[in-house]
C-alpha cells in the first residue's frame, strides 16, 4: 500500500536557505507566500498526494488559525491555504513542520511528485516505495533545490494516468520488476530495474538543470529541441534499453465511488468467479474547495478505516480501506459495495462530496476565479456552478483569463473569460477548436457549455 512518510517525529528543516531560482520562480510554497487579492496564499507540497490523519489535521489547524478555514486542492495533489494575514510571518510555516509536512526548507517547492492515487488499491503496483524513497533523494540533493517551483516528477503504477499528465520526468511500474523511465513527452522510454528508478529519476532531474542552464527553461517543455534531444539522449546513457512508448492521451481520474481488487485472500476456482474486496472509497471534490467540515470528515473518515487520504491530481480524494467484501446498501440503495464503504460514502455525499458518476459535478473545475485573483476577469467557480447540467462526456475547465492556471490534461472543453465573452473551445492535446464565443448570456453560456461537453 502507498504509505505516507512516517509520522513519529517531526522532520527539521534542513539548511541551505533559498532555492538559486528564488530572484524568477515566482511559485508560491509554505515559506514564500503568493500575495493575491483575497490575502497571502501558501502552497503546501504532498509528494504523492499521500496523508496520513495526523497531517491532514495539521493542515485544517493552520488554514483556520491563519487562513479562511478552507482547503484548496491543486491540479497536481497539494493543498492551498487562502486569506493568510499579512501579518502571519512564520507561523504556518512552524507548524507544517512540526506535523513533518516541511521536511527541508531548501526543497520545499521541489517536492512536486504525483502518483497514481489507486496504486496498490485495484490491482495495480504499489508506488509506496518509489514514492519515499524520490522524496528523500530530492530533499538530500543540493542540485535539485535549484529546480523550479513548476517542475514534476511523476509515478505511474502502469495504469497510464499519471504519465498522461505532461511530467518531465515518468517513472512507470511493470510487471516483473521492471520500469520505464519517460523525459518530458518523449516517445522514448529507458527500461531498467524498479529498484533503481527513484535514483534514475533524480539523475534525470539534474541532468536536466544542467541542460537549462543557458536557456533557464524551468521545465523540459522549454528547453530548445536540439537541448531536450540531447537531454533524452544522455538520460538514455546512465539508464538501460530504449523501447517505444507513446505517452498516454487522456488522464483518468479515479470514478468516484467503491475502488475494488481481487481478493487475494479467497481462492477461486475458476477466473468467472475471482471475489474482490473493496479496498478504498474515492469522492470527487467540487471545484477542488472543501469547508472546514467537509476536510474534518474526511479526516475523521480516512482515521476510522486506513488513517490514511490520497489526494488526486483531479481535485478528488482517495481513502484506502480494506472496507471488506462487495455487498449491498439498504440506506444507500447502491449495490456492489461493502456495507462500510456505502456507510461512508453516504456520509460524504451528505456533505455535499461527489460519490457517484451521475453527479452534476462529475468533470466540472474552474480556477480560483474572481475576486480571489487580480487577474480574473470574472468569478468564474460561480459561473460554473450556475451552468452545471447533465453529466457530460467530456470534463469542462472554466478560466478566468488567459493564463488558464490549473487547467487539465489530454481531452476537455475548455471555458476562457476574454474581454469579448468566454470562449468555449474543444481541446485535445495541443489541438485546439473554437467553438462559440457567448457574451453576456447566463442561460446561452450554460446551453453552450452542455453540448460542447455532449
Amino acid at each position: 500500500m502507498l504509505a505516507a512518510m512516517p509520522d513519529s517525529a517531526p522532520s527539521p528543516l534542513s539548511a541551505g536557505g533559498t532555492s538559486p531560482r528564488d530572484g524568477g520562480d515566482a511559485c508560491p510554497g509554505t515559506l514564500r507566500l503568493h500575495r493575491a487579492d483575497d490575502g497571502a496564499l501558501a502552497r503546501v507540497r504532498i509528494p504523492g498526494g499521500v496523508l496520513s490523519a495526523d497531517r491532514a489535521d495539521a493542515l485544517l489547524a493552520v488554514a483556520g488559525r491563519f487562513g479562511d478555514g478552507e482547503l484548496h486542492l491543486t491540479s497536481r495533489g497539494n493543498v492551498q491555504l487562502r486569506g493568510l494575514d499579512a501579518e502571519c510571518g512564520g507561523g504556518p510555516a512552524e507548524l507544517l513542520g512540526a506535523a513533518g509536512l516541511l521536511p527541508s526548507a531548501a526543497h520545499e517547492r521541489a517536492r512536486n511528485i504525483v502518483a497514481s492515487p489507486l496504486a496498490g488499491l485495484d490491482g495495480s503496483p504499489s508506488v509506496g516505495g518509489w514514492l519515499s524513497e524520490l522524496d528523500s533523494l530530492v530533499c538530500g540533493s543540493a542540485a535539485a533545490a535549484a529546480l523550479s517551483g513548476r517542475f514534476l516528477f511523476a509515478l505511474d503504477s502502469g495504469r497510464g494516468d499519471v504519465d498522461a499528465l505532461g511530467a518531465d520526468v515518468t517513472l512507470i511500474a511493470e510487471d516483473g520488476g521492471d520500469c520505464l523511465l519517460r523525459v518530458g513527452a518523449a516517445d522514448e522510454v529507458f527500461r531498467l530495474s524498479s529498484a533503481d528508478g527513484p535514483r534514475a529519476a533524480l539523475l534525470a532531474a539534474e541532468l536536466f538543470l544542467r541542460a537549462a542552464r543557458d536557456s533557464g527553461a524551468w521545465r523540459v517543455k522549454d528547453l530548445p529541441d536540439d537541448v531536450r534531444t540531447a537531454l533524452v539522449r544522455a538520460v538514455g546513457a546512465t539508464a538501460g534499453p530504449a523501447v517505444h512508448r507513446p505517452r498516454p492521451r487522456t488522464a483518468n481520474a479515479p470514478a468516484p465511488g467503491p475502488v475494488t481488487a481481487p481478493d487475494t485472500s479467497t481462492p477461486a476456482t475458476t477466473t468467472a468467479n475471482v471475489a474482490t474486496t473493496v479496498t478504498a472509497i474515492s469522492v470527487g471534490v467540487p471545484l477542488g474547495r472543501l469547508a472546514p467540515a467537509q476536510w474534518r470528515l474526511l479526516t475523521e473518515t480516512a482515521r476510522r478505516y486506513g488513517n490514511e487520504l490520497r489526494l488526486t491530481p483531479w481535485r478528488g480524494i482517495v481513502i484506502p480501506g480494506p472496507f471488506g467484501p462487495p455487498g449491498s446498501s439498504a440506506r444507500s440503495g447502491q449495490s456492489g459495495q461493502s456495507g462500510r464503504a456505502a456507510e461512508a460514502l453516504d456520509a460524504l455525499a451528505a456533505a455535499g462530496l461527489v460519490t457517484g458518476p451521475d453527479s452534476p459535478w462529475t468533470g466540472v473545475g474552474a480556477c480560483i476565479g474572481h475576486p480571489g485573483c487580480a487577474k480574473s476577469l470574472s468569478d468564474v467557480r460561480a459561473e460554473a456552478g450556475a451552468a452545471v447540467g447533465p453529466v457530460g462526456r467530456l470534463p469542462v475547465y472554466w478560466s478566468g483569463c488567459e493564463r488558464r492556471c490549473g487547467h487539465p490534461h489530454g481531452e476537455w472543453i475548455d471555458v476562457v473569460v476574454t474581454p469579448e465573452g468566454h470562449r468555449i473551445s474543444h481541446v485535445r492535446g495541443e489541438h485546439r477548436d473554437s467553438r462559440a464565443v457567448v457574451r453576456n448570456d447566463p442561460a446561452a453560456l450554460a446551453s453552450a457549455v452542455s453540448g460542447a461537453r455532449a
